[in-house]
């Protein structure tokens, strides 16, 4: 068996009466795209500083590829770390910037110059060893730190928020990129994120953050499909949750369950129940029409809201504007159908 890139084993971090991590296990295994998502605060960017060895543990240990470096200073391990905001030197050329590393550590410069030049390639950033930073794009100057800190070969690269101050187009293009980029060096990554469409899009697995405890480790697939708390249910995508008389009257059960919005089918009152479906009726609240699909809140007989997305393939705003105020049903298949907690 592999031995882990990352083990934490009861690892927690207190400041005052603030428990950052509280007693968390987490294994990420090598060569894996790994991304903490949470909120502020849920404690994904502390077990980030406590990796990289800004912070320490209060209690517990981390594990480096089986070496225990909870208490060694940041230079003696093996990870670097790309920052939200660069961290580049504004008064070094690009080629500068990512051979800093090697300069440090002595490298002959021919070799250096061969290195930044594989790493310029790397990032397809060809031709730029020359600029400054400030005569880069957002986008660029992420990637000249990507490339600074691959070129050290880390076992382990670290991201904390590293998107974030993009825009949301260059943002979807840079998570593509960095996707690609992790499978052609091969190494660990990383990602703090908030952003759960980051997350999703480029995570082998996640685990999913909240106050100071991870709520579920999974594929992207298991933490949508199968969410294991309400919270991860609510917090990676939106999701109906449904408890009570209501999921008594759906399921014969009063046990929580969650309904993605994308997987509710939503027909005419009295429409048939095809089969393996289940179903419930209810009058269209709200209708909200975002261009590629079309929102409805359906107030449901005897409980709350649900949320419903449907693809606009055929309709126009007009059409979907005129749902507002009708009797509908709505249908789903129970293999869409996810229980939440116990």
């Amino acid at each position: 068996m592999t031995t882990p890139a990352i083990r934490f084993d009861k690892v927690s971090r207190h400041f005052g009466d603030v428990k950052a991590v509280d007693n968390t296990d987490l294994e990420i295994r090598d060569g894996e795209f790994f991304s903490m998502l949470g909120p502020s605060g849920s404690g994904k960017t502390t077990c980030l500083r406590m990796i990289a060895g800004f912070d320490r543990p209060t209690s517990g240990q981390i594990y480096l590829y089986g070496q225990d470096v909870s208490n060694l200073p940041p230079y003696d391990r093996d990870v670097n770390t790309v920052f939200q905001d660069y961290a580049l030197f504004p008064h070094m050329s690009v080629g500068d910037n990512i051979a800093y590393g090697l300069m440090i550590k002595k490298v002959p410069k021919p070799e250096r110059m061969k290195q930044v030049d594989e790493m310029l390639e790397l990032v397809q950033l060809k031709g730029f060893a020359g600029r400054k930073p400030s005569q880069l794009s957002g986008g660029q100057r992420q990637r000249v730190a990507l490339a600074r800190a691959l070129i050290n070969h880390p076992k382990v690269l670290l991201l904390d928020e590293p998107l974030g101050a993009l825009d949301l187009k260059l943002r979807q293009q840079m998570q593509v990129e960095l996707k690609a980029i992790q499978q052609r060096v091969g190494i660990t990554f990383i990602f703090v994120t908030h952003d759960q469409e980051e997350a999703l899009t480029m995570s082998d697995r996640i685990a999913v953050f909240s106050q100071g405890k991870i709520e579920q480790i999974g594929t992207p697939s298991e933490v949508y499909e199968k969410p294991a708390s309400p919270f991860v249910a609510g917090f990676v995508g939106t999701s109906n949750l449904i408890s009570g008389e209501v999921a008594k009257r759906i399921t014969g059960s009063e046990q929580m369950f969650s309904i993605r919005p994308e997987k509710i089918h939503l027909g005419t009152e009295g429409s048939g129940l095809n089969e393996g479906m289940v179903s419930i009726d209810g009058t269209v609240r709200d209708v909200v029409y975002l261009g590629l699909f079309t929102r409805y809140l359906v107030e449901i007989e005897g409980g709350n809201d649900l949320v419903v997305v449907e693809q606009n393939l055929k309709t126009t705003s007009m059409e979907v504007l005129l749902a507002k105020g009708k009797k509908v049903r709505l249908q789903w298949h129970k293999d869409h159908m996810s229980r939440v907690g116990g």
